[in-house]
């Protein structure tokens, strides 16, 4: 096993290494088991998690129903993530460099730009809920901002007032990006007072005005029989996975800081699944409320916080929601693309180059439609991406325990001529798993977005879309754990 911590300069390409790129040497590794609970706790306490309990509510889950799913859900992501963030513990590397260990030293920028592209999208949502949180504060004082003229076309689906408020938070975003990563930090601590309170305030709200948690907890299921149930689940679970895919990838990012595996392994287990479910259990609860008070389900905080009389109070809760969504935004869709970005070309892309793309990127997917509704949430976005990364964890677990026995040769994996160039820089038996497990995915995801109509496959085909992450996981995983052991002897590993 090489050092882990120290690199052979010497025979390191320029190319492929930089200061964001390089390994963390074991000296500089300060994490313990409270600095991953903590960040997980923080991540976990945001507006999606937030939307993803209750929209399950909305689509029509009773409270235990909801709460079991997302804490299912959790635990199983928390395998890759346990997994994969002991690759970054021992050689303290970054998810993009990990990713040449499986991929090739250029392949690596495939799982990178997947993993980037998706972090991208969570970045437009996350900006799309701060810059409507802030259109909520600024219709209350100029109203007129509501009956703007029509800027954009009707397909667009986006009115001129929030649309505004939202590239406006964009800009400031991108300010935050040109100020660099260290002027987030006094957010990230606002943050952590501020929206574990303000969630327990709505909670005591919602128990108030809903009459206590018994009428709330007492609202039934909305499915007539057991299969509209099922029908309903398993696309969920595979969503609710699917909301921290892209964590379990590049989770390296993070565990490359870890002083011991214990520390990156117990604080995600202690941090993870205990404040997704929690939080999202107050989701549960004042979603149900709504419907007792207000006569229909609101799903989105935002806009339920919009309809407090209050004008002071409104305004309060408006600026703090968008404050914490900007301190989510750039510790979470930030950091990690702009290392893959980085990974492209070390030595042009840095940090804020990295930023601005994504924010570019977050623009271009319209962030406004893929939470328009519960549906779109879940199935379209959640589960659609998980499609993609499921394949991508299953490989690259897969070449790390089963090929390479846990064991890494950390110069080569910045270099042109070692073992993980593959010949051409690409393992070509990757892509093809990659491939492998991405496409039995895409008949289900065409029809859900309506590409293709509803009967033009075969119905067990998109029936298969329902578990899009586990199929991909497992398809590509074992596609290539076989392909590589096959021509093991055309391909160096040890």
């Amino acid at each position: 096993m090489q050092p882990t911590s120290t690199i052979a300069t010497d025979i390191m390409d320029a190319e492929l290494h930089s200061d964001d790129l390089a390994a963390i040497p074991l000296d500089k590794r300060s994490w313990g088991t409270w600095n991953y609970a903590a960040l997980w706790i923080s991540m976990s306490l945001c507006i999606p998690t937030y939307m993803l309990a209750s929209s399950l509510i909305e689509g029509g889950m009773n409270w235990w129903q909801s709460v079991l799913t997302i804490l299912i859900g959790n635990t199983v992501v928390l395998i890759p993530m346990i997994l994969n963030g002991r690759a970054g513990a021992k050689y303290g590397i970054p998810f993009p460099v990990f990713a040449r260990a499986s991929f090739g030293i250029k392949g690596a920028n495939i799982p990178a730009m997947l993993r980037a592209i998706i972090a991208c999208g969570w970045f437009g949502i996350q900006t799309w809920i701060g810059g409507y949180a802030m259109y909520q504060m600024v219709k209350l004082w100029l109203p007129g901002i509501d009956s703007l003229p029509q800027i954009f076309p009707a397909s667009w689906s986006l009115q001129s007032g929030p649309a505004i408020t939202f590239l406006l938070f964009w800009a400031l975003n991108m300010y935050v990006v040109y100020l660099g990563v260290d002027s987030i930090k006094k957010l990230l601590v606002f943050k952590a007072f501020f929206l574990p309170a303000a969630a327990l305030a709505l909670l005591f709200w919602a128990i108030s005005a809903g009459h206590g948690l018994g009428p709330i907890l007492a609202q039934p299921s909305k499915f007539k029989s057991v299969s509209q149930f099922w029908a309903f689940f398993f696309p969920s679970l595979t969503g609710m996975v699917g909301f921290w895919a892209t964590l379990s990838l590049n989770i390296p990012d993070f565990t490359r800081y870890a002083k011991s595996q214990r520390a990156q392994a117990m604080g995600q287990a202690i941090g993870l699944p205990t404040s997704m479910t929690l939080f999202s259990f107050i989701g549960v609860v004042v979603t149900s409320a709504t419907f007792i008070i207000y006569g229909k389900t609101i799903w989105d905080p935002v806009v339920l916080a919009g309809k407090f009389d209050s004008k002071i109070l409104v305004s309060i809760a408006m600026i703090a929601v968008a404050l914490s969504t900007l301190a989510t935004n750039i510790a979470a869709n930030i950091v990690s693309p702009a290392n893959d970005f980085a990974n492209l070309s070390p030595s042009k892309i840095n940090f804020k180059t990295g930023g601005y793309i994504t924010g570019i990127i977050g623009l271009l997917i319209f962030p406004w439609k893929l939470i328009a509704d519960p549906s779109g949430y879940i199935f379209t976005w959640l589960v659609g991406y998980s499609g993609l990364l499921g394949p991508i964890g299953g490989i690259m677990i897969a070449d790390y325990y089963f090929i390479r026995k846990q064991q890494l040769n950390l110069n080569e994996l910045y270099s042109y001529t070692g073992r993980y160039t593959f010949g051409n820089g690409f393992n070509t038996y990757a892509i093809i798993a990659l491939l492998l497990g991405i496409l039995p995915n895409v008949p289900g995801f065409l029809t859900i977005i309506h590409v293709i109509p509803q009967g033009a496959v075969w119905p067990w085909l998109v029936y298969l879309y329902n578990y899009a992450w586990f199929v991909g996981f497992f398809i590509s995983g074992l596609a290539y754990l076989v392909t590589m052991q096959k021509h093991s002897n055309n391909v160096q590993i040890a």
